[in-house]
């Protein structure tokens, strides 16, 4: 379906650029993250706000596992079941439970202790997802129909 191409193009890549960048490479100023900052609101730290925001992490983390999922079972016409867009439901998959996990993370009461796997393929290696995920969005809208994107 259609649909599900445009959306695991648009949510890898914006799951992408957001696992990419780090907030204080975006902002630049790590003093600006408090929320009482009452000063002149540029256009770039509206954005960035909106990207930070816990509930818009939450609702992409949870569509782009849930997209990946579906890209699993629907695919374009004339594609192979499975296997025919399995690098982009990857990165759907793999950048959106990064994304659920760092939600879990920052907002867990309990104290959470990762085990090795997960810190260092989910929350070291963010940036790599992040890449990855970029990475098959391009690809995935430029060669549509290539088998495994």
């Amino acid at each position: 379906m259609l649909q599900f191409y445009f959306l695991s193009v648009l949510l890898n890549l914006i799951t992408g650029l957001i696992l990419f960048c780090s907030l204080e490479n975006i902002r630049g100023n790590p003093s600006d993250q408090d929320a009482g900052n009452t000063g002149n609101p540029s256009v770039n730290k509206t954005i960035t706000g909106f990207l930070d925001s816990r509930n818009f992490r939450l609702v992409l983390g949870v569509l782009s596992v849930l997209v990946g999922l579906m890209k699993l079972l629907s695919v374009i016409q004339n594609d192979v079941p499975v296997v025919g867009d399995l690098i982009p439901a990857v990165a759907g998959v793999t950048g959106g439970f990064c994304i659920l996990l760092e939600y879990y993370m920052n907002s867990t009461t309990v104290n959470f202790v990762p085990g090795k796997f997960l810190q260092s393929v989910f929350i070291d290696g963010r940036k790599f997802i992040g890449i990855f995920c970029i990475v098959a969005a391009v690809l995935h809208f430029i060669f549509p129909r290539v088998l495994f994107l």
